[in-house]
C-alpha cells in the first residue's frame, strides 16, 4: 500500500503529526538533540532494505550494506577520541545506551567477578544495563557540581581492592554536564596498586564537544579510557537515534565469535544494525569537516555563556561547567513546562544549547521564565 491509498482521515492525522513535531522542535531546549540538519540528499537510500549485519571490518554475505562508509565514520571518531593507532575497534550503534552496554559487556567479559562503580549522577539507563548483565555494582557519591566524588571512589576501591574495578565515567553528566576526570581516576588506581581495571567513558554529548575545544578535560583514550560511547543524534544531529562505540581492540578480540549464517564475525550487541545511520553520520562529518565542527561547537559554547548572563540579568541564578553547553538553573514553574520541552530533576532544570538553540530562542526562554516567576496580580 502506498501513501496515495491512505484515507483522508489517516492523511489528516499524518499532516497533524508533522505540524505538531515542526512546532515542537524549536522549543526542544531541555534535551540534547540537535534539530538543525538536512539529510534530504540521503532520502533515496530509503528505497533499499540496507543492513550492516556483523562486524564492520569484516565481509558479510549480506551485500546491501554501507560498511565502507561506517568504517570511515569510525576512523574519524577514533581520531576524535585519540584512540591508539591500529589498536582500536568500533561500530555504529543505535545510541548511547547500546554503546554503554557494549563497554560494560566487554568489561564484564574481561573481569567476570568485577564490580562496576558509577556515580549517582549517572544516566538512569546504566543501572538497567548492569541489572541485565548481572554485574555487581556500587554507586559512588557525586559532588554538588555533578562530578564523581573521588574521595568516596578511593575509599570504596580500597575496601574492595581484591576485586577488579569496572569504572563507569561520565563525560558530561545528564543534568549538569559534569566531566569525571579520567586522569584523576587512573591516579587513584595506580596509588592503590590496582593493576586489573577497566574504564568506560560515557561521552554521549561531550564526546563531540571536547575534541574541538582548546583546553579539554582529561576524557579519552590518551587519559586511560578502555572504551568510549558517543551519541550521533545529539551534537551532530540525526533523524534517528544513533551513536558510536570505540574500544581497545585487544579487549574486543577476547569476545569475537564467527557466525556462518551471515558470513561475518559477531562482535556487536545487535545482529542486524542500521545501515542508514552510518550514512547520516558520514554525510554530516563530510559536509562540516573538522573546521565546521569546531565552529559549531564554539558557537554553542558562546551561546551557552550568553544564556548564563541573560538568566543572571533577570535575577535567575544559572551556571555551567567549562566546555559545557548545559546551563543549569532552578526548577522552572509548571507554566514553563507546558510551553517548553524541559527536563527537570529534583530542584533543578537545564537548558542545553544545541545548534538549533539560537540567541533569539534563549531570549524568549529567559523572558518567559522571568515572567512565570512573577506573582499573579
Amino acid at each position: 500500500m502506498t501513501s496515495s491509498n491512505l484515507s483522508p482521515a489517516d492523511r489528516q492525522r499524518l499532516d497533524a503529526l508533522y505540524e505538531r513535531l515542526r512546532a515542537s522542535s524549536a522549543r526542544n531546549v531541555g534535551y540534547p538533540t540537535n534539530q538543525a540538519f538536512d539529510y534530504s540528499e540521503l532520502f533515496r537510500f530509503l528505497e533499499f532494505s540496507i543492513n550492516n549485519v556483523g562486524d564492520p571490518f569484516h565481509s558479510t554475505n549480506y551485500r546491501l550494506n554501507t560498511m565502507e562508509f561506517e568504517r570511515e565514520v569510525l576512523a574519524d571518531f577514533a581520531r576524535f577520541t585519540q584512540a591508539p593507532a591500529d589498536e582500536w575497534w568500533g561500530y555504529v550503534t543505535s545510541g548511547g545506551t547500546e554503546g554503554n552496554m557494549y563497554g560494560l559487556y566487554v568489561a564484564r567479559e574481561l573481569y567476570p567477578d568485577g564490580i562496576c562503580y558509577f556515580s549517582e549522577d549517572t544516566h538512569y539507563s546504566v543501572a538497567k544495563v548492569l541489572r541485565l548483565q548481572h554485574t555487581r555494582n556500587i554507586m559512588i557519591k557525586s559532588q554538588p557540581d555533578g562530578q564523581m566524588d573521588y574521595a568516596d571512589l578511593r575509599e570504596t576501591l580500597r575496601i574492595h581492592r581484591d576485586v577488579p574495578p569496572i569504572i563507569f565515567a561520565n563525560i558530561g553528566t545528564t543534568m549538569k554536564g559534569a566531566v569525571d576526570d579520567l586522569a584523576q581516576i587512573r591516579a587513584i588506581l595506580e596509588d592503590l596498586a590496582i593493576g586489573n581495571a577497566y574504564i568506560h567513558a560515557d561521552a554521549a554529548l561531550s564526546g563531540m564537544i571536547l575534541p574541538f575545544v582548546d583546553a579539554p578535560q582529561p576524557w579519552n583514550f590518551a587519559h586511560g579510557a578502555d572504551s568510549i560511547s558517543i551519541s550521533g543524534h545529539k551534537m551532530l544531529g540525526s533523524p534517528v537515534p544513533c551513536g558510536v562505540v570505540v574500544a581497545r581492540k585487544a579487549h574486543v578480540d577476547r569476545i569475537a565469535r564467527s557466525i556462518e549464517y551471515i558470513g561475518a564475525l559477531d562482535t556487536t550487541i545487535a545482529g542486524s544494525r542500521s545501515a542508514f545511520s552510518p550514512l547520516v553520520l558520514w554525510y554530516r562529518l563530510r559536509t562540516l569537516g573538522d573546521a565546521g565542527l569546531r565552529s559549531v561547537v564554539q558557537t554553542c559554547l558562546e551561546n551557552a555563556e550568553y544564556a548564563v548572563q541573560q538568566f543572571r540579568a533577570h535575577g535567575i541564578e544559572a551556571w555551567r561547567h567549562p566546555n559545557s553547553i548545559t546551563v543549569v538553573f532552578p526548577k522552572p514553574p509548571p507554566s514553563m513546562m507546558e510551553r517548553w520541552t524541559i527536563a527537570p530533576r529534583k530542584n533543578i532544570g537545564h537548558l542545553i544549547v544545541m545548534p538549533h538553540v539560537t540567541r533569539s530562542t534563549i531570549d524568549a526562554f529567559v523572558t518567559d521564565f522571568a515572567a512565570a516567576l512573577k506573582p499573579s496580580p
